[in-house]
């Protein structure tokens, strides 16, 4: 059986290993692949594995060997899922395997607006502090999280992670969800509206799944409903954020800062506004890339393999 990896560079430059995919076929690994190439490359594959390569209509239909898709990640949109569940396709993803990465980065940034780390160590390499005339300076305001309100708009697995951390620190947690489940037993807890989170908060952080009704869910309105003083964390997707409308409004000064680990294009095109923005720190996708979560989803994309060669597949789509 041949099966064809169509990026798998973004998930193993490198430090893992395929060996165990190999047990159920003859595996071939592309780096990278354009979508033109799709077809070419995938051609004779029952089994293909994509991380952000997309599948479409069109690529899926002229593949008439293709039983199989395996999502190297959790979002599935690259995929037209429902040409294949046409053509009797099985697809996956990997739904769990970056909960703790991701919800690490969300404080990575959100601590890097707080404390500028990296502003001041520049500031003592270059001889700064060596001149002062003080023991001790600062370029920038300094923000203590404890005591804080943090508005987390998704309220999953990754949401929930990230809700741990900031009772940790001392913040009060405001979840909004279509699903609310069961409440965590930190006390500071409430459920809330988004319009709530957006008010009260001091810091808000997206985890939401990117659908019709969520895309472009801060905007121009939305953003106007938050402090000044507050923080806008998106290391969920890209395009939950009006890319102009978050730009304007951190150049104006209404809104204190964002960590963005992912933006509406990816890569972004020169011209994305909020590459300048003020007080906006922006980082390649790579929320999810610590080498514990990428052998994570190793192990998740060759069960995923081994459950559907069984007839039993795990983690489908659609």
């Amino acid at each position: 059986m041949k099966i064809t990896v169509l990026d798998g560079y973004a998930l193993n430059p490198g430090d893992l290993s395929w060996d165990e995919l190999r047990k159920f076929g003859d595996v071939e690994v592309f780096d990278r692949t354009m979508v033109d190439e799709v077809v070419r490359r995938a051609a004779g594959a029952a089994i293909v594995l994509t991380n952000k390569t997309p599948m479409p209509d069109y690529a899926i239909r002229q593949l008439p060997e293709l039983r199989y898709i395996g999502v190297l990640a959790t979002g599935y949109n690259v995929v037209d899922v429902e040409a294949a569940k046409q053509c009797g396709v099985v697809v996956t993803n990997a739904p769990t395997y970056a909960s703790a990465s991701v919800a690490q980065f969300v404080f990575a940034l959100l601590l890097e607006l707080c404390h500028n780390v990296k502003l001041h160590a520049e500031a003592v390499r270059a001889g700064e502090w060596s001149r002062s005339l003080d023991w001790s300076f600062w370029k920038s305001p300094l923000i203590e999280l404890s005591g804080k309100t943090m508005g987390i708009v998704g309220f999953g697995r990754i949401g929930r992670a990230a809700g741990r951390i900031a009772d940790a620190l001392g913040m009060r947690v405001l979840a909004c969800d279509t699903y609310q489940g069961d409440a965590p037993l930190y006390t500071g807890f409430r459920w809330a509206t988004l319009e709530e989170a957006l008010r009260e908060s001091d810091v808000v952080s997206l985890h939401s799944p990117l659908f019709p009704e969520t895309r472009g869910m801060i905007h121009a309105g939305t953003l106007a409903l938050m402090r000044p003083s507050a923080f806008l964390i998106n290391t969920s997707r890209g395009p939950l954020v009006v890319d102009q409308d978050l730009a304007e409004a951190l150049n104006a000064g209404r809104l204190a800062g964002a960590g963005l680990d992912v933006l509406s294009i990816e890569p972004p095109l020169d011209t994305n506004p909020l590459l300048h923005a003020r007080n906006c720190l922006v980082t390649p996708h790579i929320a999810w890339a610590t080498r514990e979560a990428r052998s994570r989803l190793m192990e998740i994309a060759v069960d995923n393999v081994s459950s559907f060669v069984a007839g039993t597949p795990r983690n489908v789509i659609g």
